[in-house]
């Protein structure tokens, strides 16, 4: 089966890796240079040289020149894994087998953007890898795969990007034979079911020590690398914060954001519920005790 290979982050290299080294035929592949909006964009191109595939580099997927070059490969399918722009009808409908697409959340539910941030920002329990039949929407065609995948407390961004890789890569390979021998289930989602997830601003990362503790915990490790972290605006600047744990603190007549305790790396500050510690961070000088936030 001629398989063309769409991607440009982590996850799209560790799945055309997969692939290459099981022996399926990849015809092609496109990707992009680098990415202002992919914080865990990962170059394809040393891969595809190292097998030898043809690899072209876009802007924009949906151009002509594109278009061409991927119907000249002729392909049979095409996975697009990790690609954040929709595709258009004339592309969608070259292969014969269609466009398989990769979503981190267990559609219908949570389509949409930033998956992975989001789950982890609400608190979720759970989340999924979801494999399905790209249409001109986003997230919203037949479910081809779904494995529910367990979000734990101590869960950052980095540790649930790496348990849904594991999952997901397995599931490449399976569907990747069912698709070959005709096999592969068809689970059409309703439209109306479910809910979208919207693009995310540099203001929800922001720190608000008005949130709680919890909140405070969840959005840090949501915005943990590989994205792009949390912040705290202090003195006019922006101040990156990677690892926060949260602090017992009873005293209810202490006033949110203010600094209880400061060494020469750590700092504790008062949250609306309580304190929490911040860990790892890039302030260049750690606040005073008795500061605010």
């Amino acid at each position: 089966m001629r398989i063309f290979f769409i991607g440009t982050v982590r996850f799209s290299y560790n799945s055309l890796k997969a692939l290459l080294e099981s022996g399926e035929e990849i015809v092609g592949v496109a990707t992009k240079a680098n990415s202002v909006i992919n914080a865990d964009y990962e170059d394809l191109d040393p891969l595809c040289r190292a097998y030898n595939i043809p690899c072209k580099i876009v802007n924009d997927i949906n151009h002509p020149n594109n278009i061409e070059f991927i119907k000249n490969t002729s392909p049979d399918v095409i996975y697009c894994f990790g690609w954040s722009n929709l595709l258009k009808s004339e592309l969608l409908f070259i292969p014969p087998k269609g466009i398989v697409g990769f979503h981190p959340a267990k559609i219908p539910y949570n389509r949409g953007r930033h998956p992975i941030i989001w789950a982890l920002c609400l608190g979720l329990k759970t989340t999924a890898a979801s494999f399905f039949f790209m249409d001109e929407e986003a997230d919203t065609g037949d479910i081809l795969s779904q494995v529910e995948v367990d979000i734990y407390d101590s869960d950052d961004a980095n540790t649930l990007y790496e348990r849904i890789v594991e999952v997901a890569i397995p599931e490449i390979l399976l569907i990747t034979q069912q698709l070959k021998s005709g096999l592969e289930n068809r689970l059409p989602q309703d439209k109306e079911e479910g809910n979208a997830w919207r693009k995310r601003s540099k203001r929800d990362g922001e720190i608000d020590f008005r949130m709680s503790s919890k909140s405070i915990y969840n959005l840090v490790r949501a915005l943990t690398k590989p994205y792009v972290g949390a912040h705290i605006f202090y003195n006019g600047q922006d101040f990156k914060v990677w690892s926060v744990e949260i602090v017992d603190y009873e005293k209810d007549n202490v006033e949110p954001g203010k600094i209880l305790m400061a060494d020469d790396v750590n700092f504790i500050v008062k949250t609306a519920d309580g304190a929490v510690k911040i860990l790892k961070h890039e302030f260049t000088e750690i606040p005073k005790i008795g500061a605010y936030l």
